[in-house]
């Protein structure tokens, strides 16, 4: 037993060496675990919540949720006149449509990649706007720090221009929002109706752009706005309704039937006459015994009415000047009726009929 003592006494502190050892080799491993995990942390909390990628993100849950105020005071959203005319873009569009009631559905957003050049960050995404697919890559750049974490801001803002020409009608739709041109071009009353009224969207977004009035309707047109800070030109004809069709059939015949009303043989500023070489006993008589089939076509801001046949019917008697006799004249008087139609500010149409005695 004497013997056995020193050596057991010297294996202790070893076996607590060595146990010690492997307490420090495991909180060393789990050191470097948790350092892993913190660092693969921050790696995704940078994805998710402060990477170029995360920030245009946002921007895109904010008009997929219809939140249009949100989303145009996202940093490098909103564009003065100056950014306008310096991307070639006309200074005086309208912010008409930058809201809520403009906005269709986006869904399906999904990112694609994140590519630097020098100091820019491109970020392309891919979703599904009004039903459409679409791919847009947006321009972003780093916009000072938010503690440790980096801001960014849309170095080329993401809005776009449509350029719009709508061709007979003052009022029309877009995404079921309703739009006088008057109320946003930049001349007011004075518009041309048939110049562009350029008109400020956010991209992505898909715009359907309809007439639907009393007077003249489309079918409609969508564009598929998907190209930050670009032009994008639209040209629509609207075609007039039966409604309004059925408006002029009823002006032309009862202007007609007042010429009819005028007994002499020249019905004055009338698109219908008789001449006779001898001389007339009483007052002529008219009818109009085939009113004009009336069809109306687009033409330049107003709308015009295409000739048209139309038969009068005169009675008369005549007394010959060479023998003296007496007879009665009962003529078909065929014609030609067209006209011009203009539609005023207040949305009436103001109709002038012409024609001519047909050949």
């Amino acid at each position: 037993m004497t013997d056995e003592e020193p050596g057991g006494a010297a294996s202790a502190p070893t076996r607590r060496r060595g146990r010690l050892g492997l307490e420090l080799g495991a909180i060393g491993v789990l050191g470097v675990l948790l350092l892993a995990a913190l660092g693969a942390g921050g790696v995704t909390l940078y994805r998710e919540l402060y990477s170029p990628t995360a920030f245009v993100m946002r921007y895109l849950d904010l008009l997929a949720e219809g939140r249009a105020a949100d989303a145009l005071a996202v940093r490098g959203v909103a564009v003065d006149p100056a950014g306008l005319q310096a991307a070639g873009l006309p200074a005086s569009a309208s912010d008409a449509l930058l809201r809520s009631a403009a906005l269709s559905s986006l869904s399906n957003v999904k990112a694609v990649s994140e590519e630097t050049v020098d100091e820019r960050t491109l970020v392309t995404v891919d979703y599904v706007a009004g039903g459409h697919g679409g791919r847009t890559t947006f321009d972003v750049t780093q916009d000072g720090w938010i503690g440790v974490a980096p801001d960014w801001r849309f170095s080329r803002s993401p809005l776009a221009v449509v350029d719009l020409v709508v061709r007979g009608s003052m009022r029309f739709a877009v995404n079921d929002f309703e739009v006088d041109k008057r109320q946003v071009s930049a001349d007011g009353t004075a518009v041309d109706p048939l110049a562009p009224v350029p008109l400020l969207v956010f991209s992505p977004g898909i715009y359907s752009v309809d007439v639907d009035t009393a007077i003249s309707a489309t079918s409609g047109v969508a564009v598929l706005a998907d190209l930050p800070s670009a032009g994008i030109p639209v040209d629509i004809q609207a075609e007039p309704t039966a409604e309004f069709v059925g408006v002029v059939q009823k002006n032309v015949e009862e202007f007609l039937a007042g010429c009819a009303t005028q007994q002499v043989l020249q019905p004055t500023g009338c698109p219908f006459g008789f001449t006779v070489q001898n001389r007339i006993i009483g007052l002529p008589t008219w009818s109009i015994t085939r009113q004009p089939q009336v069809s109306v076509l687009p033409d330049g801001a107003g709308w015009s009415i295409p000739q048209a046949d139309a038969v009068a019917h005169i009675e008369v008697d005549i007394r010959s000047l060479f023998d003296g006799t007496v007879r009665t004249v009962a003529e078909d008087v065929p014609f030609v009726v067209n006209g011009t139609i203009e539609v005023t500010p207040e949305g009436t149409a103001s109709i002038k009929v012409g024609g001519t005695e047909a050949e």
